[in-house]
C-alpha cells in the first residue's frame, strides 16, 4: 500500500491537468472585409448619409441649371406692349379740371336779368353761404326790373339785388327760394395765388350752361376800365382761361375747387365781345366783403 509522503503538515503538491482551447482558424478575406465594412459603417454611417444627401442636392441643382432655358431678352417692343397693357388695366385718373368741375358745379347759378319788356341779359352766379347768398357781376343785373336764378339742381326762383358795389362791378342776390340740398362754394383768398397757378372759369357763355375753360393766372393787381363800366376796376386777377358773354359773375376756381375770384370782364381791343386771351376777375375777398362775409 502506497502512502503519501508528508513534509511536515503539507501534502505533496501536484499539478491539475486542464484542457487547452483549440486554436481558431483565421477568417477568410471576404469575412475580414465584411468586418471592416461593418466597423466603418458603425463609425461613419451618419456622416456618409449627410454627405450622400449633399451630393444628391448638388446633382439636382446642376441638372436644373443645365435644363433651365436661357432668359428671354426683352426688346423695346416687348416693353411698350407691357406698358400699354398695364395702362389699359389701370383706371384712368381724372384730370384736375374735371375734379374741380365736380366740386364747384353744385354751387353754380344761372342768372337772368329781365327788363320792362321782358328782354334781358344772361350771366352766372355762385352760392357762397347756407342762406343762398349769390355773388355775381353788377353789369349782369344793372337796370333789370326782375332777376331770375336757376340753381344747379334745377330749382328756379326770383331774386332781389340786395347789395351793389359799382367800384368793383359786384352785386349780391338774395333768392326767394333755395334748394334743400344747397351746396355753398368754398372760398380762398387771392393772397394764396401766384402767377402761373392753374385756374378754371365756369359759367354760361352765350347761354351754354355750365361750361368750363382752363388756364393759368397771368397777372395780379391789374387795373382796367371795361367798355360797359364807367369807372376803372382795380386789384384784379388776370387769367387766360377762355370767357365770353355769359361768363360774367361766374367763379374763377383754383385746383382745389375753391373760388378765388368773380369773373368780371374780358379785354378786347375791338368793339366785339369775344375772348382773345385776357380775362379779369375781382378777388373773392373783395366780393365776399360786399356780401357781408368776414374779410380773409
Amino acid at each position: 500500500m502506497r502512502r503519501n509522503i508528508m513534509r511536515g503538515n503539507a501534502p505533496f503538491p501536484h499539478r491539475s491537468l486542464q484542457a487547452q482551447p483549440e486554436p481558431q482558424a483565421p477568417p477568410s478575406r471576404a469575412e475580414a472585409l465584411r468586418q471592416r465594412l461593418s466597423r466603418f459603417r458603425a463609425r461613419f454611417g451618419n456622416a456618409l448619409l449627410v454627405g450622400a444627401g449633399i451630393l444628391i442636392a448638388l446633382a439636382a441643382m446642376l441638372l436644373y441649371d443645365t435644363a433651365k432655358p436661357d432668359p428671354q431678352r426683352l426688346t423695346l417692343r416687348d416693353i411698350d406692349a407691357a406698358v400699354e397693357k398695364a395702362l389699359e388695366a389701370a383706371p384712368p385718373k381724372p384730370s384736375y379740371s374735371s375734379q374741380v368741375y365736380e366740386v364747384i358745379r353744385p354751387s353754380l347759378v344761372r342768372v337772368r336779368a329781365l327788363g320792362p319788356r321782358g328782354e334781358g341779359g344772361l350771366g352766372t352766379g355762385v352760392v357762397i353761404d347756407d342762406r343762398g347768398t349769390i355773388l355775381t357781376s353788377l353789369h349782369v343785373v344793372r337796370g333789370a326790373t326782375r332777376v331770375q336764378v336757376v340753381f344747379a339742381d334745377g330749382t328756379e326762383s326770383d331774386a332781389e339785388v340786395s347789395v351793389t358795389q359799382p367800384e368793383n362791378d359786384l352785386a349780391v342776390l338774395r333768392p326767394a327760394v333755395i334748394p334743400d340740398d344747397l351746396v355753398p362754394a368754398t372760398l380762398a383768398p387771392r393772397a394764396l395765388l401766384r402767377v402761373g397757378d392753374e385756374v378754371v372759369a365756369v359759367g354760361n357763355p352765350f347761354g351754354i350752361s355750365n361750361s368750363l375753360s382752363a388756364g393759368v393766372v397771368s397777372g395780379l393787381g391789374r387795373s382796367i376800365r371795361p367798355s360797359k363800366i364807367t369807372q376803372t376796376l382795380n386789384n384784379l386777377i388776370q387769367f387766360d382761361a377762355a370767357v365770353n358773354p355769359g361768363n360774367s359773375g361766374g367763379p374763377l376756381v383754383n385746383r382745389a375747387g375753391e373760388v378765388v375770384g368773380i369773373v368780371t370782364a374780358l379785354l378786347n381791343p375791338t368793339d366785339q365781345e369775344f375772348f382773345i386771351g385776357i380775362g379779369f376777375a375781382v378777388p373773392i375777398e373783395t366780393a365776399a366783403a360786399a356780401a357781408g362775409s368776414p374779410p380773409y
